[in-house]
């Protein structure tokens, strides 16, 4: 199975797939969208674009989105990542991927075992994970964490059933 994990922001979108057999994950590729270029509705554009051409090229079998952060001092930036989480959820659901989605901590809970832990944490355990020495980009990284996510719930749901599905969403 392939997954494409999406880590959207409204200058760069991190993506990365990987493909999962037998309870192991391997890198297929993994980079950014610079979508910084134009007014607003041309970067969701770029977003919506580029991730469908990534699907095209790619094919995955399912996709998973990182939430957005609502944070109460800024509600303006939460609303525009919240538009480029639209725009990449939209290209996943024209090419028929069934999306999942999961909060920054979960994530972080899921590959380093602790909810708090910083980008670095994060990067690193992705680079172990999938075995590779590549220096991968911060939104890639996390991108690949989201999609490792997926690969994990998903494995431990189809062995432990629907309950822990229900906890994870």
């Amino acid at each position: 199975m392939r997954i494409l994990g999406v880590d959207p922001g409204s200058r760069y979108t991190g993506y990365g797939v990987i493909e999962c057999v037998q309870g192991r994950s391997r890198l297929i590729v993994a980079g950014r969208l610079d979508v910084r270029a134009g007014e607003m509705s041309q970067r969701l554009l770029a977003v919506f674009e580029g991730l469908a051409d990534l699907i095209r090229e790619f094919r995955p079998d399912q996709a998973a989105v990182e939430e957005t952060f609502v944070n109460r001092v800024n509600a303006a930036s939460a609303l525009v990542l919240g538009q480029a989480r639209g725009a990449a959820v939209c290209a996943c659901a024209q090419a028929g991927l069934p999306v999942a989605e999961y909060a920054a901590a979960q994530v972080k809970l899921a590959i380093v075992g602790n909810g708090r832990a910083d980008k670095d944490q994060v990067a690193h355990m992705v680079r172990v994970l999938l075995n590779t020495r590549e220096a991968l980009a911060a939104d890639a990284a996390d991108a690949l964490a989201v999609a490792l996510t997926h690969a994990h719930v998903g494995s431990t749901v189809r062995r432990t059933g629907d309950a822990l599905k229900r906890a994870w969403g």
